[in-house]
Formats: structure tokens, sequence, C-alpha cells
């Protein structure tokens, strides 16, 4: 007994430096271990089907994503952490194990992937039913409980994301209509620790899931409401800028892109703060807590990297929630047909200079640069007065539902190039309205240039 705690200690020491982790997620009882060399023969590639065969279908639906990212990007990481994670719930540890040895000599700063590889290699000499359940290794990791629990929490996270769309959701309610230049948009999850890369197919299909990632947030859970309080607000933002790490300090890794937070509706709620980006890892590290910024999202560097080739400065969206809304594909085209039919309305009441019902459109709580909902009826009164023909298009519309705001309306935001030709003026603008739904109808609560 003395022997093989003494083999069991130094193993500890070696593979994962008095630290342990537990993954309780995927875990459940080992089923009898089956071995899958590289080249099989015939008989073992007949005991490999049998076993795909056993997976249920959740499990396959997770194997097979697991392997399409594989497949596009050899260098996934976390694809490969997961995939070792479905061996060993599935009885296949030595899989499992060579999984995840060959992750860790790729991706050395990988703490997560060399705790998980020290338990499964403990599973050879003792029962594991949950990583970090050994006597011995609770005893072991003692001194390192804050890291453990880190780790622990960083695992759950990457988990609970990555099952979240293995049942197949559908669309994401945020993007309703995106422009033939927008190529992309990306979706935060924060309550799933995950962004999501949508590509865009064309008018009237929806949006395409490309990539996902885990990402971490703000220390604070919750909208952010001023500035300080360490917290990553919901809304819809774009991406205003890059910046390479060679400008900025090591904190920030790979580089990092701005986004336009406070936006217009942050600042009418008169919310505080800047400097919220999407930016990478310190380079000591490889992976960071799930809630361990002051607000910002971040990526691993590698992964920051290859958001890098979805991102187009000044056009990609990037919509932060709480919780991602989905809808069925029919939903969503029921909804994109009823907002764009209301600003056809709105765009055709002001071509034809129908001021009742072009400020019908209008909502009560509506409010522009220097104007309020009252002072803008004056205004366009006039406008309209001096107006002989006025030819109004609007091309190159983006819609993207907003996250639940607190008082509970249904909220959207439309950019768009709006060309203008009347009678004493002519002029191209790029434009933004939110929207608001109040008794039914989508009504202009803001609008203003981009």
């Amino acid at each position: 007994m003395i022997i093989r705690r003494v083999i069991l200690a130094l193993l500890v020491l070696v593979l994962f430096g008095f630290t342990g982790i537990q993954v309780t997620v995927l875990w459940s009882q080992q089923q009898p271990e089956v071995t899958a060399p590289a080249k099989l023969e015939p008989s073992e590639e007949l005991v490999y089907m049998a076993w795909q065969d056993s997976l249920d279908r959740q499990q396959m639906a997770l194997f097979e994503r697991l392997n399409n990212r594989l497949a596009r990007n050899s260098e996934d990481y976390e694809a490969s952490l997961l995939k070792s994670l479905l061996f060993f719930q599935t009885g296949r540890l030595n899989d499992a194990v060579k999984e995840l040895q060959k992750l860790t000599k790729r991706a050395p700063k990988f703490k997560l992937a060399h705790l998980v590889l020290g338990d499964l290699l403990l599973a050879r000499f003792d029962q594991v039913s949950s990583i970090g359940s050994s006597s011995l290794m609770q005893e072991v990791g003692a001194e390192r409980e804050t890291e453990i629990e880190q780790l622990r929490r960083e695992a759950k996270a990457r988990l609970r994301g990555y099952l979240a769309l293995v049942d197949g959701v559908e669309v994401p309610k945020a993007l309703l209509t995106l422009s033939s230049q927008t190529d992309y948009a990306l979706v935060v999850d924060k309550s799933k620790n995950r962004m999501y890369v949508y590509r865009n197919l064309g008018p009237g299909l929806p949006p395409e899931l490309v990539d996902d990632f885990y990402i971490v947030l703000g220390k604070k859970t919750g909208d952010k409401y001023k500035r300080g309080d360490l917290k990553t607000p919901n809304g819809v933002y774009f991406v205003t800028g890059y910046l390479p790490d060679e400008k900025l300090p090591s904190l920030y890794g790979a580089g990092a892109f701005p986004v336009n937070y406070p936006n217009e509706y942050d600042r009418h709620l008169a919310k505080t703060g800047y400097g919220i980006w999407l930016h990478g890892t310190d380079k000591s590290f490889y992976s960071r807590p799930p809630l361990d910024t002051e607000g910002c999202v971040v990526l691993t560097n590698e992964e920051f990297i290859r958001i890098g080739q979805y991102i187009r400065v000044g056009r990609t969206p990037v919509i932060i929630s709480e919780e991602v809304e989905w809808v069925s594909g029919k939903d969503w085209l029921d909804l994109n047909i009823e907002i764009q039919a209301t600003l056809e309305r709105w765009r055709q009441s002001w071509e034809e200079t129908d001021l009742e019902s072009y400020l019908q459109l209008y909502s009560q709580d509506f409010w522009a640069k220097g104007h309020s909902n009252k002072s803008w009826k004056r205004y366009k009164k006039q406008v309209f007065a001096g107006k002989k023909f006025q030819k109004i298009d609007l091309i190159d519309l983006t819609l993207l539902a907003y996250p639940k705001v607190a008082d509970g309306r249904q909220l959207l935001v439309a950019n768009f190039l709006q060309k203008y030709r009347s009678n004493n003026y002519n002029g191209d603008m790029r434009k933004r309205l939110y929207m608001v739904k109040e008794a039914g109808q989508w009504k202009v609560l803001y609008e203003g240039r981009q």
C-alpha cells in the first residue's frame, strides 16, 4: 500500500505540479476499455464501429462536431480536450490519454489539459469517479485549492458552453438581417462563456454557425452600468478598430479589437465606462478562468488570431447578452418580414411627404441628437413644408435584435446607407435606428448617424 501511494504521489508531482481538477459534467460510470491503435486491424475496426454504435444521440453528435472541428483546424486545442473527455466518458481510457498526451505537447501552457491528463493516468491505478475525487489528489492539491477551483470552473464552462449546441438549436434571434457587406457576426452568450461566429448566407437565409469559442468575462456578473463595476455589458456593438500586440501591454496578449461601448442606447441610459475590447491572453498563460476580466471579452491568443479572419473593422457586429435567445427558422423569417415592412412604411411615408403617417412611426420616448419627440415633430413639419419631391432608398441593411432590456420591451438596431434626393438637398448618410415594439407596433426610438 505504501509503495503504491508513493508511485501515485510521484506521478502527480511530475504531471501536474500539486494541482487537481474536477470535471463532473461529462464524467459517468466507465465502460470496459477498448484500445484504438492509430491503424486498426480488421477485428479492432469492428470493435471501434461497435463502440460508435453504442454512443447515444448526444454523444454521437458531439463526436462528429469535434471531428469536424479538428478536420478544419488540427490545432483546435479545445476540441482535442473535449474529445478526450468524450473518450473517457465512454470507456476508452487509453484513447483519452493518447489524445491528451498529444495535446499537452502541442499546448504546454494549457494547464487544464495537463491536469485532466494527470487524473486519467491516475485512473489506471485507482478508481476515479470524477476528476479530483481521490483522497491522494485532495491531499496533494490542498495547498493550491484556489487554482484548482479556477480550473474546475474553466472545465465546467467549456463543457457547458459546448454542449449547449449539441441538441441543435436553430437561429440566434439577434441576427435578423446581415448586409451583403457584413460577412460574419459574433454572438456572445455570457451564461455559457461562449462566443459563436455566424456566416452571412445572403438575403432570406438564416446565418450559419461556423465557429465557437470559450471566452472569459468580467469578474462580476450582470449588465454593465458604471465605470469600474467589473461587468461585461449587454448590447449590440460593432468592432471599431484593431490594436496589434506590439502596441499593447502583455496583459492583452496577441492583440485587441475595441467595440463601441457605450453605444447610443447605453449613453441614453447614463451608463459609464469605456475600453470594452475583445482581446487575447497574457502570453505567460494559455487561458484564464471564466470570470476574470474588468469587463472585456477575452480569448486564448490562438483563438484571438483565429477570429481575425471573421472581423472587418467598422462592419462586424458583436452582440453580447446574458443568454442567447434562439428562434426557429420560421419565427426568424416572420420577424424579419414584420420589421422590414415597418421600415418600408417609414421610408414610403417619408418619401411621399405623408407627415401624419411618418410621425406615427416614432415612439413617444424618441430621442435624437438635440431632439425629443416633441421637438422632432416641429422640425420635421418645417422640413416637409419645403419639399416638392423626395426620393429615398435604404440599402446595405443590417437588422440586429437587442438583448433583453430592463423594462422588458423588444428592441432592435437597424443600420443602413440612406440615399436621399429632393428638390433642395441631395446626400447619402450611413444611418442607425433603434426601434422598439410598443402595443404590437414597431416604432423608431432613436435616429442618428452611424
